[in-house]
């Protein structure tokens, strides 16, 4: 799954890596190295630009909430737990299907996190079904330093409470696709550790290798075979994987300290 992030790339250097011809500078974000669901995060898509006299999709960098509301939502209330759509279904998902043929685009990211837990603490939850397992938390990102560009789907949604010009009368939200995790050796794996993203997750965020970006961004592509063909996983073998204090844990925390790399997990009983 995706359940936190990093982001702390500039708009400028987004704009420039995915070719984006319109962006409003005066929507910035700040660098957040603890993007959690519900925030506001950067995505890159392709459409018309409203009230353009050329009809043709134009690449945009935009600010998308991160937990996607379907157009038909009544509410906007289950936005946080639609924060992943899985590439094995995200096709035939009431929820995720018209975004997925229609409204594709690209969130970009340093990596994401994932948490492990301790084998002693896996046995003593089974055993007694009580105490709550203490985890590991791990950054795991691109061995080369590239962007992680991470495969999504957005979706509009009006609020029937307010006016048409009212500024919060649309709601554009975003989901993370997700994949089964690598079971290949990571590029560059913890002396000790996971050897694989499996080891530490069953799931994770499905990566777009660049040669990727320009058909998954093209709204004219619609072919359900065509576009499932691009989920197939990126090639094994392109990512690192580290330990990180358990800081990121909290939602509060917030900078590049989170992304250090421990020496060793703060939990001796991983593996």
């Amino acid at each position: 799954m995706c359940g936190r992030y990093a982001a702390s790339r500039k708009p400028e250097d987004l704009t420039g890596l995915f070719g984006v011809e319109k962006w409003e500078p005066t929507v910035t974000l700040e660098p957040d190295w603890n993007v959690a669901p519900t925030k506001e995060v950067y995505a890159v898509l392709e459409r018309p630009v409203k009230d353009a006299d050329d009809p043709r999709p134009v690449r945009q960098l935009r600010t998308l909430k991160w937990g996607l509301v379907p157009s038909w939502s009544k509410t906007p209330e289950g936005a946080a737990r639609m924060i992943n759509a899985r590439a094995e279904t995200v096709h035939e998902k009431p929820s995720f299907r018209r975004a997925f043929a229609q409204r594709r685009c690209i969130l970009p990211a340093d990596g994401y996190y994932e948490w492990v837990t301790g084998a002693e603490e896996r046995q003593l939850e089974e055993k007694k079904g009580k105490k709550r397992p203490r985890k590991q938390p791990y950054f795991v990102t691109p061995a080369d330093g590239s962007v992680f560009a991470m495969a999504g789907l957005y979706e509009f949604w009006r609020d029937a409470t307010l006016p048409k010009d009212h500024e919060n009368a649309w709601w554009v939200t975003c989901s993370v696709i997700t994949t089964e995790a690598e079971t290949t050796p990571l590029a560059v794996a913890p002396a000790a550790g996971p050897g694989a993203l499996a080891d530490i997750h069953p799931r994770m965020p499905l990566m777009l290798t660049p040669d990727r970006w320009d058909a998954w961004l093209d709204p004219s592509r619609t072919g359900e075979d065509e576009l499932r063909a691009l989920l197939e996983p990126p090639p094994g073998g392109l990512m690192r994987a580290y330990p990180v204090a358990t800081a990121v844990s909290n939602v509060r925390n917030n900078g590049p300290e989170l992304l250090e790399e421990l020496a060793a997990p703060e939990e001796s009983t991983l593996f």
